[in-house]
């Protein structure tokens, strides 16, 4: 299980190199000089040739990879060209709005679709196992941005259940919840259907499987069989599905927050391109590609701690 652990360890960091080093490759292939579109049409060359400089985009791009992942070493994110702070700051002073609402959206999403697909494989081929396989995939089928506009029409605007925009007052909890509804409701209904595929598909084989049969002819009640044995089984390609699928939940985060107007990661990333702020965009990238690897990281141990098989191939 060490071995196990610092190979992926090992493999976690050479994926985020990489990655970045790709994203840095292709920010600077964009048409346009960012220095010229931060200050304007007005700016003077001086200046232009000033902020460059600061932004270290008068020097070569190899000698740019290198000195900005010396500086990660050191725990230097860069600075802010526009509001002059450090962009570890600024990311991190956004990303906790990501992580609730991911979270969130996790949390909901397996509160429903796991015992939703765990009813329905107990209930193979029975009209209850038709109707919950229609509305996983019309879940699974509906975009997040989609929902999160049709949600907020009518359960902010027309309804008046929940507030519109913001992330709430940070001085007020249930306040930050009501803000939280119904982005974490956008983003998390597509992964209720999934859920509930899976844990459907994986029920149908685990059931099927030697030790259960072997527990049923040993006298166990249909409960402890299914909840004790085959559920714990079952939910293993769920763990893998949630740590794989936390890119596709940030990129589902951005949309949210943009059409909530909620604070958070994404919403940092979109605006700093749009103003080509090189530093904020490449911190939060780098932020955003750990946070992916972590999370298929600690999937695959966790599966690994919970499946003795894994184990023992290790």
């Amino acid at each position: 299980m060490g071995l196990y652990f610092l190979k992926r360890v090992a493999l976690s960091i050479l994926i985020v190199m990489l990655a970045v080093t790709l994203l840095f490759c292709m920010i600077h292939m964009v048409p346009g000089d960012p220095a010229r579109i931060l200050l304007g049409p007005r700016a003077t060359p001086e200046l232009i040739a000033s902020l460059s400089a600061q932004m270290g985009l008068d020097q070569s791009l190899p000698i740019q990879i290198v000195k900005f992942f010396g500086n990660i070493l050191r725990g230097d994110l860069g600075m802010d060209v526009i509001t002059n702070r450090p962009v570890a700051a600024t990311v991190f002073g956004q990303l906790p709005y990501t992580l609730w609402l991911i979270f969130t959206a996790i949390i909901f999403a397996m509160l429903i679709g796991i015992p939703l697909g765990c009813y329905s494989a107990l209930h193979r081929n029975t009209l209850i196992d038709r109707i919950t396989g229609v509305i996983s995939v019309a879940c699974i089928t509906a975009p997040s941005f989609v929902v999160a506009l049709y949600s907020l029409l009518i359960f902010a605007v027309t309804l008046h259940w929940f507030p519109a925009v913001g992330a709430g007052d940070k001085g007020d909890f249930w306040d930050q919840v009501s803000h939280l509804v119904l982005p974490a409701f956008a983003i998390g209904l597509s992964w209720v259907g999934y859920l509930s595929r899976l844990v459907r598909a994986s029920m149908l084989e685990v059931m099927s499987e030697n030790h259960i049969r072997t527990a049923r002819a040993y006298g166990l009640s249909e409960n402890t069989v299914v909840y004790r044995y085959a559920l714990k089984l079952a939910v293993l390609p769920t763990v893998t599905v949630i740590g794989v699928g936390m890119g596709f939940l940030l990129s589902a985060a951005l949309f949210t927050e943009i059409v909530f107007a909620r604070p958070g990661i994404g919403k940092l990333i979109f605006d700093s391109i749009t103003t080509r702020n090189y530093p904020v965009v490449m911190g939060s990238v780098l932020v955003s590609t750990i946070l992916f690897v972590v999370s298929t990281t600690l999937s695959d141990l966790i599966n690994a701690w919970l499946d003795p098989r894994i184990r023992a191939s290790l």
